[in-house]
């Protein structure tokens, strides 16, 4: 049995929840492991590039059949928030530092400031190295996306006729094109370039680079460039006719500077909401279906068992015939009583 874990957005409600499908923009992670480390440092199998987040933060163990998770001295506290039959969570626990808890599918961890959902299926494994870092990086990019900066690499002419343009490199995978051509996807206007010049793609954390057999060539630094492709490092220039490219990596160095960084403790009172809404209250248990009365029969009811709000509780009826008789009755009970006591007294 695989263990997924979904990075959660901050809400998405308790019906997507129970849907049983991720969203697509939540990133995610299948491991087929019996122990994973969840953290901030590039060693971890889930790396989360929250600075909440400590270096080597919680884990996630397999203990014969069952999944166990236990803080692992974090700073900030891994936090469980087991998931009720209706797909709302519970109230969260904080674990004691090295005290193993039983997972379950659907159950929500919390670790710093960041939400995982944990699900227990028979998915394919896609965690490695190489998959967890550019989990880190997409979230990073969001990070920096949500404070208003764009975060996807950047192609930039600094110097040459063409200075000022630049690429964003948004796709990892996709080759894109630099060149004199029309149809390129940075077209150039320097005389010396070729029409397809040069093609960069990313691949992970990094750019690749290679010359697509230019008149004049390329160089990367000092190095002349060929048709096989070689990595891009951020700080290094490339040149191609008369411009002069460079490459940056703002998620790459935000997420190295994060790595680096030291744990940020959270302020005291600090709460940090699950992603789910409050869970709606259970229907009440059904109860007997009332007879039917009509408004005709109801209405004496209402007269006899509640007087008018401004009549006094000693008015609220007077005395009756029945009343008068009962009351004759028994005053001439009492009175032959008190006869018969002084008659038995004389004799």
């Amino acid at each position: 049995m695989a263990i997924t874990i979904l990075v959660r957005n901050p809400r998405r409600g308790a019906a997507g929840a129970a849907s049983g499908s991720p969203s697509p923009s939540e990133p995610s992670l299948s491991f087929d492991t019996p122990r994973l480390v969840i953290g901030r440092g590039d060693g971890c199998e889930l790396r989360l590039p929250d600075p909440s987040v400590s270096s080597r933060h919680a884990s996630i163990r397999q203990r014969g059949a069952e999944y166990i998770v236990l803080d692992e001295g974090s700073t900030n506290g891994t936090f469980l928030a087991a998931c009720a039959a209706g797909g709302a969570p519970g109230i969260q626990v904080k674990l004691a530092a090295q005290s193993p808890r039983v997972i379950r599918s659907g159950d929500l961890v919390r670790v710093g400031r960041v939400w995982l959902e944990l699900r227990l299926d028979s998915a394919i494994s896609n965690a490695t190295a190489a998959t967890a870092k550019d989990l880190a990086l997409e979230l990073v990019t969001r990070a920096l996306a949500a404070a208003g900066e764009d975060a996807r690499p950047r192609l930039r002419v600094v110097e040459g006729p063409d200075v000022g343009k630049d690429l964003r490199l948004g796709e990892p995978g996709r080759h894109y094109l630099v060149g004199r051509a029309k149809d390129v996807d940075l077209p150039l206007d320097d005389e010396d370039a070729s029409r397809r010049h040069f093609d960069v793609v990313l691949r992970g954390d990094r750019a690749m680079v290679c010359d697509l057999g230019s008149k004049g060539g390329s160089a990367l630094g000092d190095v002349p460039l060929e048709a096989q492709p070689v990595a891009w490092k951020p700080g290094t220039r490339l040149y191609a006719g008369g411009n002069v490219f460079t490459l940056e990596l703002a998620a790459v160095e935000a997420l190295a500077e994060l790595e680096r960084g030291p744990d940020e403790v959270l302020r005291s009172g600090e709460v940090v909401d699950p992603p789910f809404d409050a869970p709606p209250p259970s229907p009440a248990e059904p109860t007997p279906e009332a007879p039917d009365v009509s408004e005709d029969d109801r209405a004496p009811l209402r007269r006899r068992d509640a007087a008018p709000a401004s009549q006094p509780r000693g008015e609220e009826s007077s005395w009756g015939l029945a009343d008068g008789a009962v009351m004759l009755i028994a005053l001439g009970v009492l009175l032959v009583s008190v006869v018969g006591f002084f008659w038995l007294l004389r004799r």
